[in-house]
């Protein structure tokens, strides 16, 4: 197909601050996991689409299947029904992939591609 650029699971992202490989990067209202360490004002590249094992807000009691609440100053994801601040991003960015109870400070996190909405 003449017209196709690429699959779009990944996205070229500038960086506001200094990015380590695996770390989440919020591009808009997009949830990304950035590929490789990327400094300052650099540009790098962030996975849009796929599982990944991340950071969660230890107190979060998270059912597979749930939407998540990215929590940018905590750089972790908390359940549905946590209050938004200034920045997170809710609604269909991310989804649980397996469940995890409270205590648990990582989930396997479905990326989809999908916006949400930056409060």
């Amino acid at each position: 197909m003449k017209n196709m650029v690429q699959r779009g699971d990944v996205i070229t992202f500038t960086a506001t601050g200094n990015v380590t490989a695996g770390q989440v990067v919020v591009i808009g209202a997009l949830l990304g996991v950035a590929g490789g360490n990327v400094a300052t004002g650099e540009q790098g590249e962030a996975y849009i689409t796929g599982v990944f094992e991340l950071p969660k807000v230890s107190g979060a009691d998270i059912k597979q299947g749930e939407d998540l609440t990215y929590d940018v100053s905590a750089a972790a994801f908390d359940d549905n029904a946590a209050t938004p601040a200034t920045g997170d991003i809710t609604g269909p960015a991310a989804v649980a992939f397996e469940d995890a109870g409270t205590g648990k400070t990582t989930l396997k996190v479905r990326l989809t591609g999908v916006p949400g909405t930056v409060n």
